[in-house]
């Protein structure tokens, strides 16, 4: 049988990329999303994830692959983000992969496998200053993928986390922005520079191949940090240098 593959915020970006790729290599994929006509899903809905996922178990029997992946961005400074703002990100970036994840993990215990792939960020690993309550998401999604892999790994279920940097996807023209703005034009360069370095990124299918890659090891690690270069370097520079070091580059390059 085809591993039968649930992917979540699939109409566009790096989900759109892996419910692209995966069929060529047998996976049966499920591509949902929020306006989707064939398999509709609101993360931060319990009613549209208990739904979508009762109606894979009742037509294939199993899930065996989880990718999740829908996502948003909040910009804007700390002190300008409300906790409506707030809740608002954590709701899709954290609160979205625990309703699926509690909705699929007693039919992947019962069968004694399964893999979850928990899409974060670069930005969870090295905050970015104009999106810290992202950052804070994705910050959380690391220590929540931590626990979720020591967990279900006796029952045979593999869990991982992908660290993405900027790739060309929707999420640029999709970012929210905070309601409030003190911050003025400072702030404004610095998401303008986000943006800049989202659209000038390489393509998603190579998020896509990372998924493939966790999805065909028999011993899949608990991160797997993707796309360019020099984003990937300074993951590594903040393990090894003082964060003074960091913190000076990051005010340089978002100034």
């Amino acid at each position: 049988m085809p591993p039968i593959t649930l992917i979540t915020g699939a109409s566009s970006g790096i989900g759109q990329a892996c419910a692209q790729l995966l069929p060529v290599y047998g996976f049966k994929v499920y591509p949902a999303s929020r306006h989707h006509p064939e398999f509709p899903l609101d993360v931060t809905n319990d009613s549209s994830v208990d739904r979508l996922v009762s109606e894979i178990i009742a037509k294939e029997g199993r899930i065996d692959v989880v990718i999740n992946n829908a996502g948003i961005v909040v910009a804007g400074a700390v002190e300008d983000t409300t906790p409506e703002e707030a809740l608002h990100q954590f709701n899709t970036n954290l609160l979205g992969v625990l309703r699926v994840t509690r909705a699929v993990l007693p039919y992947m215990r019962r069968q004694g496998s399964g893999n979850i792939i928990n899409i974060g960020s670069i930005g969870g690993l090295l905050a970015i200053p104009y999106q810290g309550l992202y950052s804070a998401s994705k910050f959380a999604l690391e220590g929540l993928t931590e626990s979720l892999r020591l967990e279900v790994k006796q029952f045979g279920i593999q869990a991982a986390m992908i660290e993405p940097g900027d790739h060309r996807t929707a999420l640029t023209q999709n970012r929210i922005r905070t309601a409030a703005s003190s911050y003025g034009a400072k702030a404004d360069r610095a998401i303008a520079q986000m943006a800049r370095d989202e659209q000038n990124g390489p393509d998603p299918i190579g998020v896509a191949r990372t998924v493939l890659k966790v999805l065909e090891s028999r011993h899949p690690r608990l991160r797997y940090t993707t796309g360019p270069a020099l984003q990937r370097a300074a993951v590594l520079l903040k393990r090894i240098a003082p964060y003074s070091l960091i913190e000076r580059v990051m005010e340089i390059y978002y100034s």
